[in-house]
């Protein structure tokens, strides 16, 4: 570790006023190696309280692996990225090098992010979440589109408690907040072409942090917004990101009820709908959530399936 990590290191791991002395005694350095190292601290965007007595850290939203990795509570590797084109690729790229899974791979910026039907979203660096899940297939969960709707009850119930929110989920695989979008899920699966079965899974999300309102595109701005717009946030990415996945594996452990937070969070149930298949338009409404995530709509005359990969909503009414 080099000197500014061991600072950083201590000074996280208590509460108390810690001099430049103790530091330099401690880590056996010289007083103004501490200095440096606190200097370049809070270049990269740490707070560190400056005191008569010395100096005590305080909470930074700087997305630190070994912060996540330690408090989530399953075993996972993290790598924390500056910038990534796309962190489905680098999960994609990590099975090719030989990594080991579970991995979470998290950037403080994307710059080419895109979601389902490869749309790209908005991204902003240090006011977003941008991870993807390199992850073996469970086998209590065969189907993709499960996965995706275990990674939105996941997200959605760690986004109410720590917010204190009652966030909403359209359905498949976005979630909302005061009818704007905050965040979006995409799954993708790596198959073993000789036996036809999943050999890997990639779960990507992206989360709008703490964006201002301002700043989105103006095509956005009736569309999208923050957990924090006003940019006063009251939780930390690094906490957020590992309660997230704290709620994720424990649902994977046990997955008996997620399909009905599921149900119960979505504002589409009930609702006309309107969506294309095979380039004709329909208007329906939906009914219900079929136990393996499609979507069931009654037309009037017939009730339809859909699922995740073969329509585009639209509109909700």
């Amino acid at each position: 570790m080099t000197t500014k990590e061991k600072v950083l290191a201590r000074l996280k791991e208590t509460q108390e006023v810690l001099s430049g002395e103790v530091l330099a005694q401690e880590l056996a350095v010289s007083r103004t190696a501490i200095w440096k190292a606190i200097k370049e601290l809070e270049k990269k965007g740490y707070r560190i309280q400056h005191l008569a007595t010395g100096y005590r850290y305080q909470p930074s939203d700087i997305l630190d692996a070994k912060e996540i990795q330690d408090q989530i509570r399953y075993p996972i590797d993290v790598s924390v990225l500056e910038t990534s084109d796309s962190t489905m690729k680098d999960a994609q790229l990590a099975v090719l090098a030989g990594e080991k899974s579970p991995l979470l791979i998290v950037a403080d910026m994307q710059e080419a992010p895109h979601g389902r039907f490869d749309r790209p979203f908005f991204a902003a660096k240090q006011q977003g979440i941008y991870m993807s899940l390199l992850l073996k297939p469970n086998e209590q969960l065969h189907e993709l589109p499960q996965y995706t709707i275990l990674m939105a009850v996941a997200a959605a119930e760690a986004i109410d408690e720590l917010l204190g929110v009652d966030s909403q989920i359209k359905w498949v695989n976005d979630i909302y907040l005061n009818e704007k979008k905050v965040a979006g899920i995409l799954s993708e699966a790596m198959t073993d072409v000789e036996s036809n079965s999943l050999k890997y899974i990639i779960i990507g999300m992206g989360i709008n942090f703490s964006i201002p309102q301002e700043d989105y595109p103006t095509e956005l701005q009736e569309k999208a917004t923050s957990l924090f717009p006003d940019g006063q946030a009251t939780t930390t990415r690094n906490q957020l990101i590992i309660t997230i996945w704290n709620r994720f594996f424990d649902l994977l452990a046990e997955p008996t009820d997620f399909l009905a937070s599921y149900r119960k969070k979505s504002f589409v149930l009930g609702k006309k709908i309107t969506f294309k298949r095979k380039d004709r338009s329909y208007l329906g409404t939906a009914v219900a959530i079929a136990d393996t995530g499609e979507l069931i709509v009654d037309l009037g005359t017939e009730q339809i399936a859909l699922s995740s990969g073969e329509i585009s909503l639209s509109s909700i009414q």
